[in-house]
């Protein structure tokens, strides 16, 4: 049983988690809006729709976060990247123009940044048979702001425009910070220096098989996620021709989804594990299952009957959710408290780089070919390929010994 403090702890951090997608979710809401006041391509837009994730995977791929969150207070580190991201979104609410636009784009990705880190750095301390649903319901709140960001944007945008929401969300995003400032977690202040000499290196964690599959099966999963968070709306709007308060509740469904699967999905996990399954069966189970069944988003664009499709879309984020419930379970069980900043960090911003492509590619896809099919054909492939990547090149899901070499456990299990 969790404590008072941390189940504070644990609301706000979804909380957290809830802003920091209806943040992200705001730009592809109004991208239809925004490429016609602007007189954008789509290519043009594929490229705004990414200027979030090149600072973003950037600062976790240098190091920046993930050292960030080890080294400092973890609590007024996500402070800090809390302040800025949400000034980054009312600012963007003001751009005259592409540039600009992107500029604050590039400022809300340094920002929101630090959040997994942290996320993981104070959840990687809860009990194993607890992390699965503390992780499943942060992704939850990811999933809740699309949700409750392309119902209330597409309706406000509809009647407001699209800067009006965008400078309203990141005034009122502020709030948070007071709430964070009293009830955050105060045992994890920077480390002594006896403890930092123990802290594994980012040589230790690149060392380590695990983490490198750990990062190319979350650029996987980014990829379809990115693709539905960025195009989704415009593809309900362009190709379905659905008004924007039509696409504001189907969207907003599609999204809510997703969070309410992850948070049975990660229930159910726990529940498994506390009943005697070994964590490596419970969490390859949902990721794998999960990313399988959510190829059922190709047919979506196939299908011409509107209801058939959203139906099939409902099914593909479910499925969706199975995995993303247990996808920081696995990473905080192999990285261990004291790596969870670090490891979170680089998997993290090589995972997001697929916010980079996804965005791009289904740009150019849909400029060439004038149909979103073969968007959702290699969204559809990219996550098969991640569900592989969990299941087989993954291995054992347990706490990694930094203290020896893989190539010495390697010699050690043949012999």
């Amino acid at each position: 049983m969790l404590s008072k403090r941390d189940r504070w702890v644990l609301a706000l951090l979804v909380i957290s988690a809830f802003i920091n997608y209806i943040d992200r979710a705001n730009l592809s809401v109004g991208a239809v809006s925004i490429q016609r006041e602007m007189g954008l391509s789509s290519l043009q837009l594929g490229r705004l729709l990414s200027g979030f994730s090149w600072t973003y995977a950037a600062f976790q791929i240098l190091f920046v976060a993930g050292w960030l969150a080890d080294r400092f207070n973890v609590s007024l580190v996500f402070a800090a990247g809390f302040l800025i991201w949400s000034a980054a979104t009312a600012g963007a609410g003001l751009a005259g123009g592409f540039t600009t636009l992107f500029m604050f784009l590039l400022l809300l990705g340094a920002g929101e940044s630090i959040a997994y880190p942290c996320y993981s750095r104070i959840l990687a301390a809860f009990p194993q048979q607890r992390r699965g649903l503390a992780n499943s319901l942060v992704d939850a709140g990811t999933k809740l702001g699309p949700a409750l960001g392309t119902l209330l944007g597409g309706l406000m945008m509809a009647h407001f425009g699209w800067r009006v929401f965008f400078i309203a969300v990141g005034f009122a995003s502020l709030l948070w910070l007071a709430p964070w400032l009293y009830w955050a977690p105060r045992g994890y202040a920077a480390p002594a220096k006896a403890e930092q000499v123990e802290t594994p290196s980012l040589l230790d964690i690149l060392r380590q098989r695990s983490a490198w599959f750990s990062f190319l099966g979350l650029f996987c999963s980014n990829y379809y996620w990115f693709f539905l968070l960025h195009w989704l709306p415009a593809y309900l709007e362009k190709e379905r021709g659905f008004p924007k308060p039509k696409m504001a509740v189907l969207g907003s469904l599609a999204f809510f989804t997703v969070a309410v699967s992850t948070v049975v999905s990660g229930w159910l996990s726990d529940r498994w594990i506390v009943r005697g399954g070994s964590p490596t069966r419970v969490r390859k189970t949902f990721a794998g299952l999960g990313l399988t069944c959510a190829t059922i988003l190709l047919p979506v664009s196939i299908v011409r009957d509107d209801a058939a499709a959203m139906a099939l879309l409902l099914l593909a984020c479910a499925a969706y959710g199975m995995f993303s419930s247990n996808l920081w379970a696995i990473t905080q069980t192999l990285a261990g408290p004291r790596a969870a900043g670090k490891w979170t960090g680089m998997q993290n911003g090589v995972g997001n780089l697929s916010g980079i492509a996804a965005p791009w590619f289904t740009g150019w896809a849909v400029g060439q070919t004038g149909s979103f099919y073969v968007a959702f054909l290699v969204a559809a492939l990219i996550a098969l390929t991640g569900a592989a990547v969990f299941v087989f090149g993954i291995g054992p899901v347990q706490q990694v010994d930094f203290a020896r070499r893989p190539a010495a456990r390697d010699h050690a299990a043949r012999l």
